[in-house]
């Protein structure tokens, strides 16, 4: 069979270029349709990623579980349409109403991360899945840099300018996959689907029932909520804190996603090398915590912005944790439910993301509304804070590296 591995690399490569490209124009797009405070245009932003987030937490183990019984194929197609429709629909949008709308529809068919894990693990064997997803994880994070970049160029001709491009990007990704993408599931591992699993609360039970998923799935949801003080603030930070453009957004996002590109394609073998699977995953949290914390001291100035751009690179080598954790459970997880299990990680992902956006952009709100010394780095502080636990359940929850479970 022909490995379905560069066809999954370049759809989430392309995935993270399209997200990219109208990361940058975010601020500006809202504040045009609905016009208000910086303030204001951040607190939209958190409720259009909650809208996205929960619509994908109710869905992705049903996707998870259509895929298990009808294949990976389909629904990663299908995703790419309605993504390349998701984005076409957002460049000529004229209300938030419309684009409340298009979130929902988006998040229902955002199957492409958890389906490409599920199809990648479909033909990893066990003990090499942690560096497949990081591979896969390094393919997002070249996008990541690209994108933004792209996104901050495109953003000067006009803020609906990105998202053409992003549509233009899906269409031809789907063009691509299907002329090349195979089928992973076989007869052999192809599952009848089960309707008191396919919902988020059946799969997570079913899934965290394993022995040692429960606790790696809650430290899942924890360090994600807490990263979502960057991905949900980052570009209004660096609006309201440094006076950044969308070029300086697009450049810093870029300087954090080759960094973290490097750490996932090749950093997590060094890692999983020198401190196994456990050691990795405390190795990032153990570092994330500490950049939390210097990015909430940064001083509101000028030289305090270039800072943060120049620190971006380091700060991104925390990006090990996710991959050495999905690599984990999916040794855990038996041979027929790998679209099950990535889907519930989907879902605790999403979960993280229906609270987290609307969370950290409160918080930055608040931080920015100080009167006589803006805390503009408030979300960081918090994410910090919702770091701490997750080592202490790692702590907890140390042992021997698993074995793979059977079928």
């Amino acid at each position: 069979m022909r490995s379905p591995l560069p066809f999954l690399m370049t759809t989430l490569f392309l995935d993270a270029v399209g997200i990219g490209l109208v990361y940058p124009v975010m601020p500006d797009l809202i504040a045009q349709v609905e016009g208000g405070t910086i303030g204001n245009a951040a607190l939209w932003g958190g409720v259009l990623a909650t809208v996205y987030a929960v619509m994908q937490f109710l869905c992705a183990p049903v996707i998870g579980a259509i895929s298990d019984r009808y294949g990976r194929r389909p629904v990663l197609l299908i995703s790419l349409a309605v993504m390349a429709l998701d984005y076409l629909g957002s460049a000529f949008a004229r209300s938030m109403g419309v684009l409340m709308l298009l979130r929902v529809v988006a998040g229902i068919a955002a199957a492409t991360h958890a389906t490409c894990n599920a199809a990648a693990a479909d033909v990893t064997p066990p003990d090499k899945r942690a560096q497949t997803f990081g591979l896969l994880g390094a393919a997002f994070m070249g996008g990541f840099i690209l994108g933004p970049v792209i996104g901050g160029l495109l953003g000067e001709l006009g803020t609906r300018a990105p998202f053409l491009a992003a549509a233009a990007l899906a269409l031809a990704n789907l063009a691509f996959g299907a002329l090349t993408l195979p089928e992973t599931v076989t007869d052999a591992t192809r599952r009848p689907i089960e309707l008191k699993r396919a919902n988020p609360l059946g799969a997570m039970r079913s899934v965290s029932r394993l022995t040692g998923v429960g606790p790696l799935l809650l430290i899942l949801f924890l360090f994600d909520l807490s990263y979502i003080s960057y991905v949900a603030t980052w570009s209004y930070w660096g609006k309201a804190a440094f006076g950044w453009t969308p070029w300086e957004i697009g450049i810093s996002l870029a300087a954090f996603g080759i960094a973290a590109a490097w750490a996932q394609a090749q950093g997590i073998r060094i890692y999983m090398r020198w401190f196994g699977e456990w050691g990795t995953i405390m190795f990032g949290l153990l570092f994330g915590l500490v950049w939390f914390v210097v990015y909430a001291l940064l001083p509101p100035t000028p030289w305090g912005g270039w800072l943060a751009i120049l620190l971006c690179p380091l700060s991104s080598l925390a990006e090990v944790t996710v991959p050495a954790l999905q690599g984990r459970i999916s040794r855990l997880v038996p041979a027929d439910s790998q679209g099950e299990a990535q889907g519930v990680v989907a879902s605790v992902r999403s979960a993280a993301l229906v609270v987290g956006p609307l969370l950290m952009t409160s918080v930055f709100a608040w931080g920015a509304s100080v009167p006589g010394g803006h805390l503009y780095g408030a979300p960081y502080l918090l994410g910090a804070l919702l770091t701490i636990p997750c080592i202490l359940l790692l702590r907890r929850a140390r042992g021997p590296d698993p074995a793979p479970a059977t079928s």
